[in-house]
């Protein structure tokens, strides 16, 4: 609506292959919501009869998270304002505790900027940091990690399933030497979260970083998993909410949006990951067979279900994005959460892709609802404006193996 209102433009259908930023909120989740808006409206601290049914609500979706994640108990689910505020809370909050006494944190250069920008910041406050470096696949060398653990390391982060390339990191072999170490396990989940299992009574992990926007929920909601004994300061004062640890009135509707969309999510789990999976792979071989077109990530079970992302020789991926943006394809260039900025990927740098390769490429994420039909005209349209763009640029001249047919 407010897009119409500002350019007078009548929206059309659109094919959005963007998910790996937010998705659409599913019409289960969004019916679970409204009421909570204009009907159960009442503040879960309050001791009334409105208060106490937003409670029980928000009860109801700390179980059903919890269950997801084979939690201990449902108070190790802590609500926040999103993943960016979850990673947060875990990094300074183990950081800024007064149990731990050390000032060393090891996480690697392919982390959401949440994270390595709150550790940047711990680096002003004298802590150290370790960045580990990852392979081409965009995984990380255990071994590595073992020697970068030190006597007063204090935390691992690690991203689960990386939101650029879609690699996913091996957190059971992370987690066994972060016990062995006795060092906090902390994982960004947010992409992985109902897309790969995580059940914490089989992996060593301490705390799990989620949100619902990236599940066909709400935005403006997340949660941390903290293991029951692990002690962290606050970041939030106030009125003590959400068990002393963060502060602020709970957000009802989200978090009931949150609960449902993860029960629809892991209701269906393995099948509609199965399907993207089958639509995944299928348009990366397609889109391998345009010339000087190369993966990035890892293939196969160590790669998310719903993430393509490729590099496009002699082409910018910003220009690729702006031509299917008109024939109303809408994909990404790097990172969702800094798609504005002209800088190389971090992640992709980090795997070894060079900085004029790293802005030829582009990222497509799928959900479930994504269809083939959408998939095939969406792989039609790319290989056209591959053409094109090609024929006008510079980069291309006498370079190209093979002309695009």
């Amino acid at each position: 609506m407010i897009f119409r209102i500002i350019f007078g433009i009548k929206m059309k259908k659109r094919i959005y292959l963007d998910n790996g930023a937010t998705t659409r909120v599913n019409d289960k989740v969004l019916k679970e919501m409204i009421p909570y808006f204009s009907e159960y409206y009442g503040n879960a601290s309050s001791l009334h009869t409105s208060g106490i049914i937003s409670d029980e609500a928000m009860k109801k979706s700390r179980n059903i998270i919890a269950k997801a994640i084979n939690a201990w108990s449902d108070e190790e689910i802590i609500f926040t304002s999103s993943g960016t505020e979850s990673n947060n809370f875990a990094i300074k909050g183990i950081a800024l505790s007064p149990k731990n006494k050390g000032k060393h944190i090891i996480t690697t250069k392919i982390e959401h900027d949440s994270v390595l920008n709150t550790c940047k910041w711990l680096e002003t406050m004298g802590y150290r940091v370790t960045y580990l470096n990852v392979d081409k696949y965009g995984l990380i060398n255990l071994e590595e990690l073992k020697n970068s653990i030190k006597s007063d390391t204090i935390l691992v982060s690690v991203i689960h399933g990386n939101n650029e390339i879609g690699t996913i990191q091996d957190i059971e072999s992370i987690g066994k030497i972060c016990r062995e170490k006795n060092v906090i396990f902390h994982i960004d989940a947010c992409q992985s979260f109902t897309k790969k299992e995580i059940d914490i009574r089989k992996i060593n992990i301490d705390m799990i970083t989620i949100n619902a926007h990236k599940i066909h929920g709400p935005k403006g909601v997340g949660a941390l998993y903290l293991r029951k004994g692990v002690e962290i300061a606050s970041l939030l004062h106030g009125g003590g909410q959400e068990f002393k640890l963060r502060s602020g009135t709970s957000n009802i509707p989200g978090i009931v949006g949150f609960g449902k969309s993860v029960e629809v999510a892991m209701h269906d789990f393995q099948k509609n990951n199965e399907k993207m999976v089958k639509l995944r792979d299928d348009m990366i071989n397609r889109l391998l067979k345009i010339p000087n077109t190369m993966l990035n990530g890892a293939i196969g079970e160590k790669r998310l279900c719903n993430n393509i992302n490729v590099t496009f020789d002699f082409v910018e991926g910003e220009a690729i994005l702006m031509h299917l943006d008109t024939m109303g394809i809408e994909i990404s260039t790097g990172s969702a959460c800094s798609s504005k900025s002209l800088k190389p990927s971090h992640v992709l740098t980090s795997i070894g892709v060079i900085d004029n390769k790293a802005h030829g490429s582009i990222r497509i994420t799928l959900s479930k609802y994504t269809t083939k039909k959408e998939i095939d005209f969406a792989v039609k349209k790319i290989v056209e404006v591959v053409a094109i763009l090609r024929k006008i640029s510079p980069l291309s001249m006498g370079k190209l193996k093979n002309n695009i047919k």
